[in-house]
């Protein structure tokens, strides 16, 4: 299996490992192991966001003061719109939430709570994607083990965000197959996206710059918008704080060693 089937495969089969987790806890994640998990997730996305995404994108701007910048400035406010517009206008229920966001819709809870993981993944399969066709490209000085690196960031953090959906579909009535298969198919946007953004590489080159802010900005949305919050419910804890502070430093070293 060459290194680019590899990239794509990898983040997928963290969500199925994690989505696997509903066959061995119990029918509900205890909250402090949630907050832990979602803080986590945070960290990666976040170091992954900048390190990955962020500086290569500035780096193949080239040029000098505002005009180095203004890519991935632009990139940024781009992404996070992006997923801002897929918020307001797709219903979609978020774990642990009694009411769902979005228009309103006939949709079961467990088809909006699949859709809040399938927005959940849109940008992190756009990031695989944009990094190894950059890569393919020779831009932003991403290697093959730079595009690895993010596969397998994304993959690690996937893990945990599996188990955090399957185990709240198992809590909907879900049979534990039932609620691993959609937690584990949920993660198939992330290889779709990133084979259609690879698969147009070179019409893409000029603007991946741009592209490579645009999941930047869509990832920390979803860290900002609901991620952190998600982790900062109930009664206080620090939970969040040490897993998003793991996340990062594990994620800030991924990128740094294998790049």
């Amino acid at each position: 299996m060459d290194g680019l089937t590899l990239a794509l495969i990898i983040p997928f089969a963290g969500t199925v490992l994690g989505a696997a987790f509903v066959f061995l806890l119990r029918d509900k994640m205890s909250d402090k192991l949630q907050r832990l998990l979602l803080g986590f997730a945070s960290g990666v996305m976040v170091a992954a966001s900048v390190w990955s995404l962020l500086i290569p994108a500035i780096e193949m701007a080239g040029g000098d003061g505002f005009a180095s910048v203004l890519p991935a400035a632009a990139g940024l406010l781009a992404g996070m719109g992006f997923l801002f517009l897929i918020d307001v206008l797709i219903p979609h229920l978020h774990p642990g939430e009694g009411e769902p966001e979005g228009p309103r819709s006939h949709l079961s809870r467990t088809s909006m709570l699949a859709l809040a993981v399938t927005i959940h993944n849109i940008p992190e399969g756009m990031a695989v994607g944009v990094v190894v066709a950059t890569m393919l490209q020779g831009g932003g000085g991403i290697t093959a083990a730079a595009a690895l690196a993010v596969s397998l960031g994304i993959a690690i953090q996937n893990i945990p965000e599996g188990a955090i959906i399957s185990m709240p579909l198992r809590a909907e009535g879900n049979s534990r197959l039932k609620s691993f298969a959609i937690g584990a198919l949920s993660g198939l946007v992330e290889p779709v996206g990133s084979i259609a953004i690879i698969g147009m590489a070179a019409i893409l080159q000029p603007v991946l710059p741009f592209l490579l802010a645009f999941a930047a900005g869509s990832m920390l949305y979803v860290v900002v918008e609901e991620l952190i919050p998600e982790a900062s419910q109930g009664e206080h804890s620090n939970l969040g704080t040490i897993g998003f502070a793991v996340g990062f430093v594990l994620m800030m070293v991924l990128d740094v060693v294998l790049g």
